[in-house]
């Protein structure tokens, strides 16, 4: 059945604000929705199509992909190409499209991942084919390369700008020092980055160590993903590890569930029920109650899960006795898998 989106997806009643990206005139919905998981071979394709659909009827404009993105590798840049063909293409010019490039994706080398100029562009061209766009809005360098120099990556973000192949160049899992120097040579080049996305949840608090303050200072935005620590920060682990989690897949990257940590989940759990809400709720409130962070991206295997997540933005700001209450049980947990790349 050919899809249109609902009419009411910008009323006050869909519930969705937008928030502007830094000091740039970008405005983003406080949560995105990202393709990390389920748009691969993992779910199955009436799913996918189902959860972008509602997303973008809840006034949901941004999605956020990156070339790795699946399973397997670029499958999720695949499956959204075709759907932004079947469906969203009369509403191009309503959507955020972000996709990055810094993680092993071919082989050989220079189809390892990192910064290099040649690897950067190729994957550019790589995933605007796959996606069938002639450009994306964002464009990501996905983590910083200690073995190249930060100048070759700020160039070539700099030429996808001026190559038309992005509107905006942003950068993911950099320090809060590397960040400045990235943000200096790209100013100096003319292509100002737009916005940084770091990994940043209740149990996972490093932005709050300096990042946050220079993204102030450079002006950039900040989109900050795992807000839910994969699943960890929902009530899906609140009595052990279900046999269908992802946790217990193979392969499987939630780490952190250890008896102190889930004893932790379990209190701010407590918090959330006296607030009559989910969890999951609780956890996307808590990230977005700094005006500085732009959006969180969430994750959905299911709509009835969008709606769940989409919904945390009904719910009353919280209280400063709340967020007393809730600093008592979230401090850092060993649970942030990205943080020897912001070691630099």
């Amino acid at each position: 059945m050919a899809y249109a989106a609902a009419p009411e997806r910008y009323d006050d009643a869909t519930g969705m604000p937008y928030r502007f990206t830094g000091r740039s005139g970008l405005k983003l919905p406080a949560l995105s929705l990202g393709l990390w998981q389920n748009f691969g071979t993992d779910r199955p394709e009436e799913t996918q199509r189902a959860i972008l659909r509602r997303a973008f009827d809840r006034g949901v404009t941004h999605f956020d992909l990156a070339n790795n993105y699946g399973p397997p590798y670029g499958r999720a840049e695949e499956n959204f190409g075709r759907y932004l063909k079947d469906d969203f293409k009369p509403y191009r010019d309503e959507l955020v499209i972000s996709t990055k490039a810094g993680w092993d994706m071919w082989p050989g080398p220079y189809g390892q991942g990192g910064g290099s100029r040649k690897y950067v562009l190729a994957s550019l061209d790589q995933s605007l084919a796959r996606l069938g766009l002639d450009y994306v809005d964002i464009f990501y360098s996905h983590r910083f390369d200690p073995e190249t120099p930060v100048e070759e990556t700020m160039m070539a973000l700099d030429t996808a700008v001026r190559s038309g192949r992005t509107l905006y160049a942003g950068i993911s899992s950099y320090s809060a020092a590397k960040t400045r120097e990235a943000a200096a040579i790209a100013r100096d080049l003319g292509t100002p980055l737009l916005i940084h996305q770091p990994s940043y949840n209740l149990l996972n608090r490093w932005v709050e160590g300096g990042l946050l303050d220079e993204l102030e200072q450079q002006g950039m935005g900040c989109i900050v993903f795992s807000a839910l620590g994969q699943g960890l920060l929902t009530d899906r682990y609140l009595d052990g590890v279900p046999a269908d989690s992802r946790a217990a897949r193979d392969g499987s990257t939630l780490t952190g569930l250890t008896d102190e940590v889930l004893e932790r989940v379990r209190g701010l759990n407590g918090l959330a029920e006296r607030r009559g809400q989910k969890l999951a709720q609780l956890a996307l409130q808590w990230v977005l109650r700094d005006e500085r962070v732009t959006s969180a991206v969430i994750g959905a295997s299911s709509v009835e899960q969008l709606d769940t997540n989409l919904d945390a933005l009904s719910f009353p700001p919280l209280t400063g006795v709340e967020r007393a209450e809730i600093d008592r049980y979230a401090v850092e947990s060993g649970i942030n898998l990205w943080a020897k790349q912001t070691e630099e």
